[in-house]
């Protein structure tokens, strides 16, 4: 590669690869980032703070800025903590809605992009299914195939959560339409429809989707997204049937039976939707649920549940898809999420993106279209994001990082729960596996006071859901880090429960 470089722009071989103006200087301003992790939060200022609120300003001058919550010091942030503008100092529990895999400018990452051979890969951008670079089957194999769920060999690679959702239910379709066909190339007639957008060439098909269920903000993944109304508002998308996910009570081993005749509830519904729905001649092709619904509220069901839902697909001839998008990259002690529900086989489809820094989805071989172009765009993805990933998935196994989750996940939900009894008219459904997880506060008021003042005290936390607060850690969390999290959610647990006393008191 340098060989071509100097053949072809010689200019590099002067500015990047002399000993006076070396490849590592190039990269020097690398050195500004932060190297060291802070060891408590540290907070000077309101949150969000002087400067802020300027950027906030100046930003609104050219598009909407009503979702920012502070602007961000991304090179003096490192590890699990978070630096604002201001200078403040957070425990950052929620780590950019759940998509730091291990830390801000982990020392490997920072690495990986200083070396020689990358930088081809940071500068120039590929059409991925058209002009892919050789070294691009090497680069998957030692990355996302490393890391691919038991039974899933087949990879495509796209730039986010709600594009491989989109793409992950057209292969879906396609090989429901190549199945229906026998395998024969579509008709005349299939080919001028289609243009139009109408059948026989654009067929009148379905995806079962659960309520609360957040699959992305594109117009297909709205069709089976159904969370919160500023998700879907004024936008035209299919109607599609969905059923209803668990609703489970907790603690869980005191709801035992309760819980049982709720989720054979919810698969009767989807049972009977899929025929319903096939007798109207709208035939239900796939079935997309995430193993843990995150948006929607933390939702959890158990593995006799989504067995029980692999059960029904398959009788019914219905493509499982399993959106790992927020749950994959080992959050919740297992690398995919849907390993903790021992399934007979493994889904159809597997979605990420998030943690994994790249978006796509692992497929079984007959998903695999058979003309070029159908699951198609111009990147198809970032190689880049594939090189960082390479060298986060070595991180996650050489620090054998999934272990340490499951440790600190015991931490972390074995301190919980001792605040959800110390503090039973603010805390409630505690609910989690590894690090990943939500507790209940009484209203989403209460939780939004709540995830104020940690923040006040320097832990960044995020909401899901109506009312719960919840946690997303990078894989790199240790106890001490959940130590100071717990005591600042202790201080603040003690101020709003002593500030309601008084409110009640001041009522009587």
């Amino acid at each position: 590669m340098r060989t071509l470089l100097y053949r072809y722009v010689p200019a590099l071989k002067s500015n990047f690869f002399t000993k006076s103006q070396g490849f590592h200087k190039s990269v020097g301003v690398l050195q500004r980032l932060a190297t060291e992790e802070p060891k408590a939060p540290f907070i000077q200022t309101e949150i969000p703070g002087p400067k802020s609120r300027t950027l906030f300003n100046e930003l609104s001058t050219v598009q909407n800025s009503l979702a920012v919550q502070f602007f961000v010091d991304y090179d003096k942030s490192y590890g699990n903590y978070l630096v604002d503008v201001d200078g403040n100092v957070m425990l950052d529990m929620f780590t950019q809605i759940a998509s730091i895999p291990i830390g801000y400018n982990h020392p490997c990452l920072v690495e990986t992009i200083k070396k020689e051979e990358n930088l081809s890969t940071f500068i120039n951008r590929p059409a991925l299914a058209v002009f892919p670079p050789g070294d691009w089957l090497q680069r998957l194999q030692s990355s996302l195939l490393a890391v691919a769920p038991p039974g899933l060999n087949e990879i495509q690679t796209m730039a986010c959560g709600a594009c491989s959702i989109e793409h992950g239910m057209k292969a879906m379709f396609i090989a429901y339409q190549r199945k229906k066909r026998g395998g024969q190339p579509p008709s005349k007639e299939e080919l001028q429809t289609c243009i139009t957008g109408v059948a026989p060439g654009c067929p009148d098909l379905c995806i079962l989707s659960f309520k609360n269920a957040f699959h992305g903000r594109t117009m297909g993944a709205l069709a089976i997204t159904h969370s919160k109304p500023v998700h879907k508002l004024d936008f035209p998308v299919p109607y599609w049937p969905m059923a209803s996910f668990p609703i489970l009570k907790y603690p869980l081993e005191e709801n035992v039976r309760e819980n049982q005749a709720e989720e054979r509830r919810c698969l009767e519904e989807v049972e009977d939707l899929i025929v319903s729905w096939n007798k109207s001649g709208r035939p239900v092709v796939g079935c997309v649920i995430e193993p843990m619904q995150a948006e929607g509220g933390d939702n959890f069901a158990s593995a006799e549940f989504f067995q029980g839902l692999q059960e029904i697909c398959s009788k019914h001839d219905v493509s499982l898809a399993i959106d790992e998008v927020q749950t994959g990259c080992g959050s919740t002690g297992k690398f995919w999420a849907h390993e903790h529900f021992n399934l007979k086989e493994s889904p159809d489809i597997v979605a990420f993106s998030k943690k994994m820094l790249t978006g796509g989805f692992y497929y079984k071989e007959h998903y695999r279209p058979h003309e070029a172009q159908r699951i198609f765009n111009t990147w198809v993805g970032d190689p880049s994001k594939v090189i960082l990933l390479e060298a986060v998935v070595k991180v996650i196994k050489e620090q054998n990082l999934l272990a340490r989750v499951n440790d600190t996940g015991k931490c972390l939900f074995g301190g919980l729960q001792g605040l959800q009894t110390q503090y039973p008219n603010l805390l409630s459904r505690l609910r989690g596996l590894g690090c990943y997880g939500s507790i209940d506060l009484p209203s989403m008021e209460i939780r939004d006071k709540v995830i104020s003042k940690l923040r006040a005290k320097g832990v960044n936390t995020g909401g899901c859901g109506e009312k719960s607060i919840r946690f997303r850690p990078t894989l790199t969390l240790e106890k001490h880090h959940v130590d100071i999290f717990l005591d600042k959610f202790n201080s603040v647990l003690h101020e709003v429960d002593s500030s309601q006393e008084k409110c009640e008191r001041a009522k009587a």
